[in-house]
């Protein structure tokens, strides 16, 4: 597709994701944090607008654009509007690439239509109460016996937790064998022993369903096998890199969107008879954000490119999520302190994302073990 195409049709499709979050989203997000839930009535409406799947093919009720850029579009759109409530990027940049790659045409059949209207929404649990980063302390395990597999264990920290209706668990099949023993389970709503444990109290993201889950003998038919037995810690190695590339999108425009609205705020708010922005020492800090953010938003953009010819790799994506992650975290301590005691009151956005995007370091990964990603790619 010609550059000016691409760009036009990016734009539209900016355009739309703006018209629906004013229309379903904007209005209600502040009753939704009050609730700490989400309406479901949004998942299915962003489906109806073609918001879901947006890389699953028509075939199965998707839009079909494999170029990531929109899907970072609609995550830079949503966290503009301040609506860390919503779910879809976990939805569509994390679990999705799994189903595409990994499912066979029966599965695809059953999972995909609902994933692309907002009927079935998903979940990928990984973490767990003892198992963080460290993917090899994974304690749940899936015994297989005859047609099914035998799940125990418990989840903690899963995105999407409360309204999951599909949830990839990643489980020990084969006891012993470390990091090759791993494997994937789609759980479904309803089966027997599948239970959610509290909706977690976080200090940000309010309106997210993150829960802990918990499995207790659940029988999960072999054919809810995602992929090769004993192949999951390839697989989240060959997907975390999105993962992660999309947590950098996600704080870049983030922090873009605290930056401009400190910078409105710092030239409105007058001190001492002239606007606070013209100070130089916050000057010269408006200016170090400016330029900070230029330089973060140039190397995603270009780690964009590279994830739609294939060439990002783990490396990258490590160096994106946590540089982009931490310039966040900076800008939003300098952003608050611009605004005074303002920066502390939530009804200002810049206070609601300073506790709302302090997760982004964490998840995904730790920027501590980014690092280590990095570290080991020089050979030290």
């Amino acid at each position: 597709m010609p550059e000016d195409e691409l760009t036009s049709e990016l734009g539209e499709f900016r355009a739309m994701v703006r018209t629906f979050l004013e229309r379903e989203v904007v209005p209600y997000h502040a009753g939704w944090e009050e609730a700490g839930l989400v309406d479901r009535e949004v998942w299915r409406a962003a489906g109806k607008h073609g918001l879901l799947g947006l890389d699953v093919p028509e075939e199965y009720g998707g839009a079909g654009v494999a170029d990531f850029r929109f899907r970072a579009a609609l995550s830079e759109e949503i966290v503009r509007v301040g609506a860390y409530g919503l779910g879809f990027a976990l939805h569509n940049d994390v679990v999705a690439p799994y189903l595409l790659k990994l499912a066979n045409e029966e599965q695809r059949q059953r999972w995909l239509p609902g994933f692309c209207s907002g009927e079935l929404v998903s979940a990928i649990a990984m973490t767990e109460p003892e198992a963080g980063s460290d993917l090899q302390a994974i304690r749940t395990t899936a015994r297989r016996d005859g047609e099914d597999y035998v799940l125990n264990g418990a989840k903690t920290f899963i995105t999407n937790g409360i309204h999951a209706d599909l949830v990839l668990v990643v489980a020990r099949t084969e006891p012993g064998s470390g990091s090759r023993g791993l494997s994937l389970l789609v759980v479904e709503r309803g089966m027997p022993g599948f239970e959610r444990g509290r909706k977690l109290d976080k200090i940000g993201m309010r309106a997210q369903d993150t829960a802990e889950l918990f499995f207790d003998n659940v029988r999960v038919p072999a054919a809810n096998l995602l992929g090769r037995p004993g192949r999951a810690f390839l697989y989240l190695a060959d997907n975390l890199p999105q993962e992660r590339l999309g947590i950098a999108a996600y704080a870049v425009a983030g922090a873009e969107t605290a930056f401009a609205h400190t910078l409105a705020h710092c030239k409105s708010r007058t001190a001492f008879g002239q606007p606070i922005g013209s100070f130089q020492h916050n000057r010269f800090v408006l200016a170090e954000i400016a330029t900070e953010l230029d330089i973060a938003r140039t190397y995603v953009d270009r780690c964009v490119e590279q994830l739609n010819t294939g060439e990002l790799d783990e490396v990258r994506a490590a160096q994106a999520k946590w540089w982009a992650t931490d310039l966040q975290r900076r800008v939003l301590d300098r952003c608050v302190q611009l605004h005074g005691g303002y920066g502390f009151m939530r009804e200002y956005p810049v206070a609601r994302a300073y506790v709302d995007t302090r997760v982004h370091p964490i998840y995904g990964g730790t920027n501590e073990i980014m690092k280590e990603i990095i570290g080991r790619s020089l050979g030290i």
